[in-house]
Formats: structure tokens, sequence, C-alpha cells
């Protein structure tokens, strides 16, 4: 049986949880990738960049993305509408990370025998010609 005594929130908090509730998931990190790359994109070039994401996935992680204050939103009052995202200064600051986790994913590729073994998917081709470019 686990130890009954009360732990507050705070004394449970894990700097690794914390992290990971901000940029977890199938599509943050790339969303932020993509953006340092491109640095400005509109939504639907974001949405032609993850062609695996759902409209309603899209916008339910920009919102949280943007809540988290990791991107930036500047919507532009005009006809038809305009919003562009960007990195915000915070998300600018995971960018060495999540490049260090694209190079080791490439890494792992190639050592598998992925890369020429026809096993490529949309998101990895996606992946391929934006950072290639």
């Amino acid at each position: 049986m686990k130890n009954e005594s009360k732990v507050t929130e705070a004394t449970q908090l894990c700097a690794v949880d914390y992290a990971f509730k901000r940029i977890g998931g199938k599509y943050k990190a790339r969303i932020l990738w993509y953006l340092d790359m491109k640095r400005v994109l509109r939504y639907g070039e974001l949405n032609r960049t993850l062609p695996d994401i759902t409209t309603k996935m899209l916008t339910q992680t920009l919102r949280e993305l943007e809540e988290d204050k990791l991107i930036i939103r500047k919507m532009y009052h005009e006809v038809p509408p305009k919003v562009e995202y960007s990195l915000s200064e915070t998300g600018k600051e995971l960018i060495p990370f999540i490049a260090h986790l694209h190079h080791w994913g490439k890494k792992q590729i190639e050592k598998e025998g992925l890369a020429n073994a026809g096993i490529l998917d949309e998101r990895t081709k996606t992946c391929q010609s934006v950072c290639e470019s």
C-alpha cells in the first residue's frame, strides 16, 4: 500500500512532467520545429505541412501552444481574415532540444535502414522536404 500522507501538487511537480505537458503529444514539437524553419506560417500552411492532422486537432494544438506562450498568434483584421503564427522567445528556447531529437531520429532512421526501404510515411516525407529546404 502506498504512503497515504498528503503530498501537495507543488511537491509532486517534476520539471520533465512540466515540460512534456507543454510540448508533449504528436504535433506540438513538430509545429514548433516547422515554425522555426519557416519563421512565420499561416494556418493553411501549417495544415499542409502536417498532412496527418485534423482541422480540429490543429486548432486545439495551436491554442494550447499559444496559452503556454510558446507561439505568437498575430491576427490581421482584413477580408479574408489572415492569421500568422510564429515562435515566441520561450518557444525559441526549445528549438535546440527539438533539433537534438531531430538529429537523433534521423540517425536512427538511417541506422535501421528505413530511409531507403520505401517505408517513409507522409510525415517523414514532409519533414524531409521542410528540413532540406
